[in-house]
Parts: C-alpha cells; structure tokens; sequence
C-alpha cells in the first residue's frame, strides 16, 4: 500500500469528508486504497480509495470549491494542476506510525512496513 503525504488543514478536511479532490501539479497513476499520512506526524490517520486524477483548468478549479476547499486560484501555483479525486474515507481509530523514509515529500511506500490499516 501507498501512503499520501498531506499537510494540515486539508488532510483534516479529507478525513472530515468536507474535501475529495487533492489538488496536485502532476497526474498519478496510483489507484485504489491508499493510506493518508499527515505530514509531519509520522502517522497514518486514515484510508481512502484515489478513483481518478483529473486535470483541471483555473475556471474548473474556481467552479468546485466544494470538491478542493481552497479558497482562491492564488494558491495554485501549478502550471496543469490535477485533482486527485477520493472516495470511501475512513478515519482510524487510532492512528497507526509508520517509518518514515529519508526523501519522501509526497508519497510512501508502505508494502514492505509490516502495517495494518
């Protein structure tokens, strides 16, 4: 399983089901669950499933606020920004540590951590 980096407060609002697109500057070909770290923490918080990655125009990007919850296309500094789009968001009860690789900014590779989710 892959982990997914994501800071505060967007991961709180992913596990909260307020936000289902991750805004992103490049496509994934990842697919299916997925662990959602928050960055920072060395903890896995929660599960989703990444169904689709979605390239999106600043006018796409401006008309599904409630999809991305960023409040403004300033934040966006990616020339192709894509959205990373989840489904089936689970919370964990408990959070889970994982260990945490030197380089990783943005994803995990969690198969070889003896981690259950």
């Amino acid at each position: 399983m892959n982990g997914l980096l994501i800071r505060e407060p967007w991961i709180e609002m992913i596990l909260n089901g307020l936000k289902v697109w991750e805004i992103r500057g490049r496509n994934t070909n990842i697919r299916g669950k997925i662990a959602l770290i928050r960055s920072g923490s060395g903890l896995i918080v929660g599960t989703t499933e990444l169904v689709q990655s979605i390239p999106i125009t600043l006018e796409e990007f401006a008309s599904h606020f409630d999809f991305h919850r960023v409040p403004s296309t300033t934040h966006i500094t990616y020339s192709t920004p894509h959205a990373w789009v989840f489904t089936n968001t689970q919370r964990l009860s408990k959070p889970v540590p994982y260990i945490h690789p030197p380089g990783a900014v943005r994803w995990v590779n969690l198969s070889k951590q003896k981690i259950i989710v």
